[in-house]
């Protein structure tokens, strides 16, 4: 062999080296792609996905399923370059920056806590806007969520306790607190009336003073609802509000009679607050490919997600105009009855 050939060989190997060794390089970058669908009205792991006790309950039919996005990839899995590039040329999967999955500012476990407490979180706004729906009368609070460490409030208010009032004042809604707290200056006390382990008892905090110049307390506060029957939502390893929607849909058709879905496999999505407000939400690709490959043939999508959703729909998937609980549900009555006018997506 020549020694032109021979360097010709070994360049080459190298080349070939260098290109597999660069395609297994970690990126910072997550791959994001349609994940599982859980039927609200169906089992999941042979378990009913909702289960409500303690108030009449209906047949259902047909499908009301939640849809998600599935990630590779992240600070303790990176992604390989050439995972990457196959998610770049796919078009069903989004390859995204990985501080927009996880921020730079909080750690893996922070970011899976986030998750799990907005999926509690968006049970307990799906029960409470399809009870408001039916008109069955339920009980609001503010309770404590957490207290920040080292701050004025630590170790003297608790998770769980549920705040009736602030200097003597009763407090019904998060904002009234806040304002009774920004109404005293750092170092003057704070008194909160709350219900610990079934009794009440109050609780001064001395008020802090916040690097904006806010007076502060250092309590993390949430809205809990009490509800007059139970409901349990059990779906697994799912994280995120995005399913709320479909969360309340399906309590909604569990407590009314008749099917809501006239028997159709119908998906969705979308963030719910307790007034039955549907917010706009990520990943909406790859939901609807989710949602179509498990036979959907409607998805329901929040009107602000609907200029992204007209672009990427799958073939045979209607797409769905929703901006509350009640749209959808009208919306549902009308495909069942096979007349009348339907709100699309458009995309203006």
């Amino acid at each position: 062999m020549s020694r032109r050939a021979l360097a010709l060989m070994v360049a080459g190997f190298l080349t070939v080296a260098l290109a597999l060794f660069g395609a297994m390089l970690p990126v910072p970058y997550v791959a994001l792609s349609p994940g599982p669908t859980e039927n609200t009205i169906g089992d999941a792991n042979g378990k009913p996905v909702i289960t409500i006790d303690g108030h009449q309950t209906y047949p259902t039919d047909g499908k009301l399923s939640l849809v998600t996005v599935a990630y590779q990839g992240g600070p303790d899995n990176r992604l390989d370059l050439l995972t990457a590039l196959r998610g770049w040329a796919n078009p069903s999967i989004a390859v995204v920056p990985e501080e927009a999955i996880f921020p730079r500012t909080s750690s893996l476990q922070q970011v899976e806590q986030e998750n799990t407490q907005e999926m509690t979180d968006s049970q307990q706004s799906a029960t409470a806007a399809a009870l408001n729906a039916l008109k069955v009368p339920i009980q609001e609070s503010i309770s404590v969520a957490q207290t920040d460490k080292g701050a004025p409030a630590d170790g003297k208010l608790k998770p769980g306790d549920v705040i009736t009032a602030v200097d003597g004042t009763q407090v019904t809604e998060l904002d009234a607190v806040a304002a009774a707290v920004q109404k005293h200056k750092a170092g003057e006390p704070v008194r909160f009336t709350v219900r610990r382990g079934g009794s009440s008892t109050d609780v001064t905090v001395t008020a802090g003073k916040a690097d904006d110049g806010r007076t502060v307390v250092g309590v993390r506060m949430q809205t809990t609802y009490t509800f007059p029957f139970k409901v349990d939502i059990s779906v697994g390893d799912v994280g995120g509000p995005s399913a709320g929607l479909m969360f309340s849909l399906g309590i909604y058709d569990k407590l009314t009679p008749g099917s809501i879905t006239g028997g159709k496999s119908v998906a969705g999505t979308g963030t719910i607050d307790p007034a039955g407000n549907v917010g706009p939400i990520g990943g909406i690709e790859q939901k609807m490919v989710g949602a179509r490959s498990a036979g959907a043939t409607i998805f329901l999508t929040p009107a602000e997600n609907c200029s992204d959703a007209v672009k990427a729909a799958p073939k045979g998937l209607r797409l769905v105009k929703v901006d509350t609980l009640s749209s959808a549900i009208k919306a549902l009555d009308t495909l069942r009855a096979g007349s009348g006018d339907v709100p699309a997506c458009t995309a203006g």
